[in-house]
């Protein structure tokens, strides 16, 4: 008996250590394993794809709820919960930095390129920097425009993307050690994935230093031109602070009536741009010069202001602006938003499109008091101009920049809505016949009308011109892949 109970209690004893020491191994090996993730994220890139976000689930759920509760005009104490897509699988290639160069429709076109680019070479990306260095000295960074919270977790069944890079690969990047460059303008996928994906691989981090203009705009697959649609339409989603300003904008105007917003390009800077002088006294033309010449990146100095309006590629002047909304029958008592800077000559240059349309406003005008933290900051303040261009009756861009394309497409994905898509060559042609008496106003007002009738920016298809790219019909001023649309589109 006594033998048979020793027996047992070292069977009992040898059982618990035998527990003891499974135990001790378990939590063992997924110390290790926890520490070898780590150290992999640290010193090396990713091979899985079952990757740890820069947030936590329920972190980026409170955030984007916040986000949402303040855009429905909510406090932080009414968020809900948001459901986020699962985060997609991929073996990750490398990582890549991009710097966005332009204004702010410039740098929002690039980003979608450059999400959609990442995405297909399955490479982490990095949150795009956008640029300070341009005409505006805007300091704003992304997050100061875009909701990047938001950003991150809504693409990421897509794309892993992070704040920073990994603390091994920014400090690499920080002494210099990075392989920067320019990708080909209007390339299609095949070049990213023969040309640049090698050089990830290679370097592990690419840094590409400029964005715009960098992906085709046709003759890519279906489901990279509905990415780019997505990232455009429903991912780049401006800061709650914005977002509730730039609603307030239209809250206002809405109580007041109908309201066209006029892109009015007759800043000073698009003007020394371009060369196109019409309209300004000698000393005037002169200014204009001189501050061309003065930045070494406007390459075109010698320009026949003249010859150049006269094929249509100068903005508008607001005297021809008053003259084409009066002649397309725009009520007088409409509101004018001026969605642009400061007009170059003033009231003096405004004086012919105040008279004919009393209504004219501006967000200045507006909502002064509320501007405070976003003034000497303009792609914030054009972020509250696009969201505005986005609600109006009708919008009417009097020169075919980045913003005019970029509201264009994004009013076609809204259902069509009016916007006017000026024929500045034969609006000129058309104006200076009328003031030499040539034309009567009665006929300039038939041909104004008879020429924009499908030009408000109905269902079409996008030009394409082969070989020719910068002269096709740009991408995110009419992405037809991704719009209700009948099938038999006229256009190519």
């Amino acid at each position: 008996m006594g033998g048979g109970g020793g027996k047992a209690e070292k069977a009992r004893r040898s059982a618990r250590v035998r527990l003891w020491v499974a135990r001790s191994s378990t939590v063992l090996l997924w110390t290790c394993v926890v520490h070898f993730a780590a150290f992999r994220e640290l010193w090396a890139l990713s091979v899985l794809t079952v990757w740890p976000g820069c947030l936590t689930q329920p972190h980026v759920v409170q955030q984007l709820s916040e986000a949402v509760a303040m855009a429905d005009g909510g406090d932080r104490g009414a968020a809900r919960a948001v459901v986020l897509p699962p985060k997609r699988i991929y073996k990750n290639n490398g990582y890549l930095v991009v710097s966005c160069n332009g204004g702010l429709n410039q740098m929002r076109a690039a980003i979608c390129d450059m999400v959609t680019i990442a995405r297909y070479l399955n490479v982490t990306l990095i949150v795009p920097e956008l640029d300070k260095t341009s005409f505006w000295a805007d300091p704003s960074e992304f997050q100061d425009i875009f909701d990047v919270d938001y950003f991150i977790a809504s693409l990421r069944d897509e794309v892993r993307i992070l704040r920073q890079l990994p603390p091994r690969l920014k400090r690499r990047v920080e002494m210099g050690f990075i392989h920067s460059m320019p990708p080909i303008s209007w390339s299609d996928i095949s070049y990213y994935h023969h040309q640049i994906l090698p050089l990830i691989r290679k370097y592990k981090v690419l840094h590409l230093n400029r964005t715009d203009s960098r992906l085709a705009n046709n003759g890519l697959p279906m489901e990279i031109q509905k990415l780019r649609c997505r990232v455009n339409f429903a991912a780049l989603r401006f800061t709650p602070e914005i977002e509730k300003l730039g609603r307030r904008l239209v809250q206002v105007l809405r109580q007041n009536g109908p309201f066209v917003v006029l892109h009015l390009r007759y800043e000073m800077d698009m003007l020394a741009f371009s060369g196109c002088t019409h309209g300004c006294s000698n000393e005037e033309a002169e200014e204009l010069t001189r501050m061309r010449y003065a930045y070494p990146w406007w390459k075109e100095k010698v320009i026949d202001s003249n010859a150049k309006r006269r094929d249509g590629l100068c903005p508008l002047t607001p005297e021809e602006t008053a003259m084409v909304l009066k002649a397309l029958g725009i009520d007088p008592s409409y509101q004018i938003y001026i969605a642009a800077g400061e007009i170059y000559g003033g009231q003096r240059r405004m004086a012919a499109l105040t008279s004919a349309y009393p209504n004219v406003v501006r967000k200045e005008t507006l909502l002064l008091s509320d501007l405070r933290l976003f003034q000497n900051h303009s792609s914030q303040m054009a972020a509250l101009d696009y969201m505005v261009s986005l609600e109006s009756d009708i919008f009417m861009p009097t020169y075919d920049g980045n913003m005019a394309k970029v509201v264009e497409g994004h009013r076609r994905y809204l259902g069509f809505k009016k916007t006017v898509l000026l024929d500045r060559k034969l609006i000129v042609e058309l104006v200076d016949q009328y003031k030499s008496g040539t034309l009567s106003w009665t006929d300039f007002s038939f041909a104004v009308k008879a020429s924009h009738n499908g030009r408000m920016g109905e269902p079409s298809r996008r030009q394409v011109i082969p070989d020719k790219p910068k002269e096709e019909d740009y991408f995110y001023a009419n992405p037809h892949e991704c719009l209700h649309q009948p099938d038999d589109l006229p256009g190519l």
